[in-house]
């Protein structure tokens, strides 16, 4: 304990003292930073292997006390080996609570935590110190388990790379550590949010899309699902004989057809990514042309297949299968976009002028880092030149150029997940050489700003199913969802009432880090910002948005009647709370007329005080403007695949007759802002799942193909 108690305090304060400057950390304090922190990693791992040898030595002496004592013995010998014996009865008793106390002893220190004192009491309400802490956290976690996963390399490096910025970001993500709210409660909070559903427009409103636009999607939909090579997609389809089915796809059971197949770079010695894409497909190998599955930093897997009886090209883009995949979804934070990278919206003849003027005019533009930097790292493997556009002899203009094997034909980029992001990223290159390119994304993430994601809607189509996480998931749906989970936590009529009270003052003043100061003027109200300007309540930068002013206000309107109605029936203690000990006059709160009057002041500098602080992480993440980010969007025309409501007047033991493929689904264009926030469901994962969006495709084309209306089969 006591070494464990000096490489905490260690690691508490090179934090304390790097969060709280504002530079840049240095490489050799960062790399203090990490050392001290693995010192106090693994002083923790040591104590919890003494705690487990407490906790079984604690069970072994329940068990010998208990067989001592049901015997009725005058001697310690079955309970100590070679003791004395126990002729006095005080003797026994002392014994007996020495026991029960080291059993104890090891039972609460199983409960506390090998940490010697509670972080919180390092780093208090400092959102900075919190965020450092759990940044060293993920950083080092992330590369025990890339190392478990055999890539030793991450556990050495020294430099801030891939690993650092991703734990940087998610150490942002549980700021709301500094406000005392516990994991357990936020998890609380994700839990009432999907028990009381999240308010979803009616597609009544939305002009549902014609079958011709999912008729190429569909077809093309198998390309990007057999990128998936790797064992994930069998793994699902097939949870009991996952490992056979991907063994032949594999083209293990057939290894004398291994010259056969084609070549890809970073294969195995069978060339079985190869064979499980071409099996998958049921296609010929000379189909395919080139790819690549081996990956290294911000790369991608990628597959390019020649159609001819289809007169098409396809780019199959792998979404997230590997460590390196989720390195790259984790990359969220926004970069800027290049002229380079904008290249088929800036110089293409085919785009509109008025959406040209409009994109150059409304430069930087931004994208998600990760998928940004891998779309440039994939154009240069296809087609370009690093440093140099001038050139045009790249693969794809190899096939598709004047006097080429393909010359006039079609261009399609497709890709799920990841591997839509980044195919919509390079059709976006890719556009002003290649006109007839069109990129078929199905559920991508947002990774473009609001004025790239509209034009680009001549093509790229992004295929949306239900209520699937991905499409919805960036930096600033996280911090939404945080603050929604916490408001309903907040809000749950089952909760306690001192957590409410606590919640009630939470509103009505701030944190000592971003305060609102409330005036006491009754006539005119204001805040005082950091640097000591006064502003209206109203604009403050919190309450800038019209929907979280409103829900503040109305929320305190509530909070107060509940202020008022338990002021007449606590005792004198919690009144003292309520009301001003000054002049023994209660503070008067106009909401209407937003005149608002902190009747708080007793206990306004509780620092200790973790549950009062509850909603402070929230608004600090709100107000700070300069470090707001982006609102990442989905690329092209959307369309979302929604599922048609079920009879409902069916007997509960029939209910499990109910399957999947009667369900029935509907197409419908959908807004951009309405697939900004993550919505909480049972199924937003399994919504995900490739299969099941390419069975609501099917459902939708299905039902949409009247008598003379074509299918897909010609397709493909």
């Amino acid at each position: 304990m006591i070494g464990l108690g000096i490489a905490q305090e260690a690691t508490a304060k090179i934090i304390t003292q790097n969060s709280s400057e504002t530079q840049v950390l240095d490489a050799v304090i960062r790399q203090h930073r990490r050392v001290t922190y693995k010192a106090w990693l693994w002083w923790s791992r040591f104590a919890m292997v003494v705690t487990v040898l407490q906790i079984l030595g604690a069970f072994y002496l329940i068990v010998n006390v208990a067989t001592y004592v049901s015997e009725d013995a005058h001697f310690s010998t079955k309970c100590f080996v070679g003791g004395f014996p126990l002729s006095r009865a005080w003797k026994r008793k002392v014994m007996l609570s020495f026991l029960v106390t080291a059993c104890c002893i090891a039972f609460l220190q199983c409960c506390a935590g090998s940490d010697v004192l509670r972080w919180r009491f390092y780093y208090a309400s400092q959102d900075d110190a919190w965020k450092a802490h759990y940044q060293e956290i993920f950083d080092h976690g992330i590369r025990e388990a890339l190392c478990c996963m055999g890539r030793i390399e991450y556990l050495t490096v020294i430099e801030d790379d891939e690993v650092y910025s991703v734990a940087k970001l998610l150490g942002d993500l549980v700021a709301y550590r500094a406000s005392g709210t516990g994991h357990l409660e936020l998890l609380t909070g994700l839990a009432l949010l999907q028990k009381h559903g999240q308010a979803s427009k009616s597609s009544e409103h939305f002009v549902e899309a014609p079958v011709e636009h999912l008729q190429a999607a569909l077809a093309f939909h198998k390309f990007a699902e057999a990128a998936y090579t790797g064992p994930l997609l069998d793994f699902g389809r097939n949870p009991f004989v996952f490992p056979c089915v991907w063994l032949h796809r594999q083209g293990v059971l057939t290894p004398w057809t291994r010259k056969r197949r084609p070549t890809l770079d970073g294969d195995n010695w069978l060339r079985g990514h190869a064979a499980a894409f071409i099996n998958f497909l049921n296609l010929p190998s000379e189909v395919l042309r080139r790819g690549r599955v081996r990956q290294k930093k911000c790369e991608a897997a990628y597959f390019i297949v020649v159609l001819h009886e289809l007169r098409t090209v396809v780019i199959a883009v792998r979404g997230t299968e590997t460590p390196e995949d989720l390195i790259i979804d984790g990359l969220g934070r926004e970069r800027s976009l290049t002229e380079v990278d904008l290249d088929g919206l800036i110089n293409s003849s085919f785009i509109h002028p008025s959406v040209k003027k409009r994109v150059k005019s409304s430069f930087p533009h931004f994208g998600h880092s990760g998928i940004v930097e891998t779309a440039r790292d994939l154009y240069t493997q296809i087609e370009g030149y690093p440093g140099d556009e001038s050139q045009s002899g790249g693969f794809v203009s190899s096939l598709l150029g004047v006097g080429c094997e393909c010359e006039g034909y079609n261009l399609r980029v497709v890709g799920h997940s990841l591997g839509g992001s980044i195919a919509a990223l390079l059709g976006i290159r890719l556009y002003g050489k290649f006109p007839n390119l069109h990129v078929y994304s199905y559920g991508p993430l947002p990774c473009v700003d609001s004025v790239v994601a509209d034009a680009c809607s001549d093509f790229i189509t992004s295929i949306i199913h239900d209520n699937e996480f991905s499409t919805r998931l960036s930096v600033g749906s996280i911090l939404r969802l945080r603050a929604s989970a916490i408001t309903a936590l907040s809000e749950n009529t089952q909760a306690d009432t001192t957590l409410i009270l606590r919640l009630a003052r939470q509103f009505l003043y701030a944190s000592k880090n971003n305060s609102i100061e409330l005036e006491p003027e009754p006539a005119k109200s204001s805040t005082r910002s950091s640097k000591g300007e006064t502003r209206p309540f109203s604009e403050h930068p919190y309450l800038k948005h019209t929907h979280v002013r409103h829900e503040v206000i109305s929320r305190c309107k509530v909070l107060l009647k509940e202020l008022t109605t338990c002021a007449e029936s606590e005792d004198k203690e919690q009144e003292s709370c309520l009301y001003d000990g000054n002049d023994g006059r209660q503070n008067h709160v106009d909401i209407e007329n937003t005149n608002l009057v902190n009747p708080f002041a007793s206990v306004l500098n509780q620092s200790d005080d973790p549950i009062s602080q509850f909603m402070q992480t929230v608004s600090r993440s709100e107000n700070s403007s300069a470090t707001d980010p982006t609102e990442m969007y989905l690329p092209g025309l959307l369309i979302h695949i929604v599922p048609q409501s079920q009879n409902l007047n069916i007997p509960l033991w029939k209910s499990w007759r109910i399957h999947d493929d009667h369900q029935k689904y509907k197409a419908f264009f959908a807004n951009r802002d309405d697939l900004k926030d993550i919505i909480v469901s049972p199924n937003m994962f399994f919504d995900h799942l490739p299969w099941r969006c390419n069975k609501a495709m099917q459902k939708v084309v299905e039902a949409g193909n009247t008598a003379g209306s074509p299918g897909v089969s010609h397709i493909v």
